[in-house]
């Protein structure tokens, strides 16, 4: 019974002791603290706060006078304000969302359902390229060459249909035989200008000897004038690779013409492709395979990978 009452005496004083805390009479307190403080305590958070927004306003207006969001930024590469100095390239097909970070296209050759998401992938990449595809209004896109560049304002034309041989819709892009296609693609970069090599001088040591001939036969078809491009050389990163790689076909160049540069955020604008077809690589091996591109001011790092793109080829 002792017991009893003192539990009931503890739950009192329990109950009175938070009533005091919610409010106290005697000391005027509201939850521990006076009016004055209260008060004291909502202009500094109010403070606070204005001083928190006028920040993150500055900090905006910063931001946005260094970008144009209706079409270039401020800084771009090459003016020495951009971090980026060197290009990359991109392929296609690309894996499945579900091994994004893989590089590898494994297919079984003419198995319909195994060569199914790399036909579709490049079925609906080369959508945009296509000839039928349709044209928006205020795209100046015109055909182009070396002695007639775009004009200001216009873009180069490239479609689906230079492309040859396997590497076509029509084709299944060579999946259902024995010479697979792989897209090369040049990402984009706002105002760079590639500094193309004008004498076969000065073509670097380390390029391959097969790019090599490539050009000095390209040289002689042109007039003894170097042609002026972007040139790119795909082969097996190690020498077991290049073995079984087996011969490789370019369409419809073995690089990007120079008059599809500098890419400056012209509406209608389309990076130029590479088809790259690998002519009966080996079965059931993992061919590694590195594609890099040459000009004077394109660096090569495998660890960032610029100047350059990997992939890996298993067919079963």
């Amino acid at each position: 019974m002792e017991d009893t009452n003192a539990l009931y005496r503890s739950i009192a004083a329990q109950d009175h002791s938070f009533k005091a805390y919610v409010w106290n009479k005697q000391t005027r307190e509201f939850l521990g603290r006076t009016g004055t403080l209260w008060f004291k305590l909502l202009v500094f958070y109010v403070i606070f706060y204005i001083c928190l927004a006028a920040f993150f306003a500055v900090m905006m207006v910063l931001l946005y006078q260094s970008i144009d969001t209706q079409h270039m930024p401020t800084y771009i590469p090459g003016d020495g304000g951009s971090i980026n100095h060197s290009p990359a390239m991109g392929y296609r097909p690309m894996p499945s969302h579900d091994f994004i970070q893989s590089t590898l296209i494994w297919y079984k050759s003419g198995d319909d359902e195994g060569i199914k998401h790399w036909v579709d992938s490049l079925n609906n990449f080369i959508k945009a390229y296509e000839a039928t595809s349709e044209v928006v209004s205020g795209q100046h896109i015109t055909d182009c060459s070396e002695d007639k560049p775009p004009k200001e304002g216009e873009v180069c034309r490239f479609l689906d249909t230079w492309l040859t041989d396997k590497c076509q819709k029509a084709e299944s892009w060579g999946y259902k035989t024995e010479s697979p296609c792989v897209l090369i693609k040049f990402n984009k970069m706002i105002g760079w200008v590639p500094e193309v090599y004008e004498r076969l001088e000065e073509l670097p040591e380390e390029m391959p000897q097969t790019l090599k001939d490539h050009i000095e036969k390209r040289t002689q078809e042109n007039k003894g004038k170097v042609p002026k491009m972007i040139w790119v050389s795909c082969e097996g990163e190690n020498p077991a690779d290049q073995e079984y790689l087996g011969p490789i076909r370019y369409s419809p160049w073995q690089g990007f013409p120079a008059y599809y540069f500098p890419y400056m955020h012209t509406p209608g604008y389309l990076s130029p492709l590479i088809a790259v077809q690998f002519d009966s690589p080996a079965s059931n091996l993992l061919i590694s395979i590195e594609c890099r591109a040459w000009a004077k001011n394109i660096q090569h790092n495998q660890k960032e990978h610029l100047g350059l793109v990997h992939f890996e080829l298993l067919k079963d």
